[in-house]
Formats: structure tokens, C-alpha cells, sequence
């Protein structure tokens, strides 16, 4: 499997691809950040992350792309930024057919280093230490693509199950509502019809 994680951001928007499978070592294939000027004018920031996403995808060619979730912060201009890079690169992703995954920071926290509350240097290093690296990758957020990446490794296949078994059962459900519909119509009771009288 492999994973193209994206950290979203207007300034910093973290990159990273990890293959491998669950259960075994894990390897990166490429790490790195899209940067934009904060001086630009907002469309051409996305613009800018747009391109630098899709050129990702074309070199990496992942199965899957791993975006943080949106969480809410008190800087509200902050959020704005995030969720605006998050959605441009769902979209790229979208438009290529690419499943699209999203986890919360404390998922990916949780799955990397144990702890949902892990601060960026505990991260880090157990980034450097799941990928075999010689140093941590710089800057954060960076590393923090890389997380979501494995974190997707990690628990994409159970979530998946998990997303079949609930369509499945929902399936089931809206069978038996028509199979219970069609059933009540065929019992009713039919409203008898008067003898036609003859006509002269």
C-alpha cells in the first residue's frame, strides 16, 4: 500500500509518502513541504498548493491520500487556512479517483507514538525510528505528513472493514423495509367493486 499523507497549511503544506503494509516495516518514499508566499493573494496560495500536490501524485502515483482532519482552534484565520489547503487537496485526489482518508490529529498521535497527546517532537522521533531514518524530517509538519501517512497504513484496512460492514448492514436494512413494504401491500385487504349493472 502506499500513502501520500498531506499536513494541511497556506504557508506549510506537509507532504509525504509511505509504503508498506500493516505488520511490517514501513519504508518513505519521499518527504517534503509546499510552500506559498503569506504575502500572496489567497487564490493564487491555492493555486500554488494545487500544483505542488498534483505534482506529487504524478511522480508518486499513491493507492491512497491521507489528509489531517479539521479541528476547531481558537485562531478561527488559522482554521480557515488548514481546512482551505485540506479541501484543495481532497480535491486533487478526487479528481484522480484516489481514495481519500481523513484522521484526527490525536488518531494519528495515537497510532504512532501510543498517546493521543504526544507533542511534535515525540512525533518526530517516532517517525525517524518507524522509517528508519537518520535524522527527523524537518520541518514539522513535514513529519507530521509522514504520521498521517502510516497512521493510514495502520488503520485504513480496519476502517474500511469497518465502513463495508455498516453499508452492508444498511443494504440489509433498506431490503427488509421493502421486502416488509411489499409484503403489507400484498396483504391488504382489497376494496370489493360494485357488479357493473347492464346497460339497456
Amino acid at each position: 500500500m502506499r500513502v501520500l499523507g498531506v499536513d494541511p497549511g497556506l504557508t506549510r503544506c506537509g507532504v509525504g509518502v509511505v509504503e508498506g503494509v500493516a505488520g511490517r516495516p514501513l519504508t518513505m518514499v519521499g518527504v517534503g513541504v509546499v510552500r506559498t508566499p503569506a504575502d500572496a493573494e489567497l487564490g493564487m496560495r491555492l493555486v500554488a498548493i494545487e500544483q505542488g500536490i498534483e505534482a506529487w501524485l504524478d511522480e508518486h502515483r499513491p493507492e491512497f491520500v491521507a489528509v489531517e482532519r479539521v479541528f476547531s482552534q481558537h485562531n478561527v484565520r488559522t482554521v480557515m487556512g488548514t481546512a482551505q489547503a485540506s479541501a484543495v487537496a481532497m480535491l486533487c485526489a478526487a479528481r484522480r479517483g484516489i481514495p481519500v482518508a481523513l484522521h484526527t490529529p490525536s488518531e494519528v498521535k495515537a497510532a504512532v507514538t501510543g498517546s493521543g497527546r504526544a507533542d511534535k517532537a515525540q512525533v518526530g522521533a517516532m517517525v525517524t525510528r518507524l522509517l528508519r531514518l537518520d535524522a527527523p524530517p524537518k520541518p514539522a509538519d513535514a513529519a507530521d505528513a509522514l504520521a498521517l501517512a502510516i497512521c493510514h497504513i495502520w488503520r485504513g484496512p480496519a476502517q474500511n472493514r469497518l465502513q463495508q460492514a455498516v453499508a452492508q448492514n444498511r443494504l440489509q436494512q433498506a431490503v427488509a423495509q421493502h421486502a416488509a413494504g411489499t409484503l403489507k401491500t400484498s396483504q391488504a385487504p382489497r376494496t370489493p367493486q360494485a357488479p357493473k349493472g347492464r346497460t339497456a
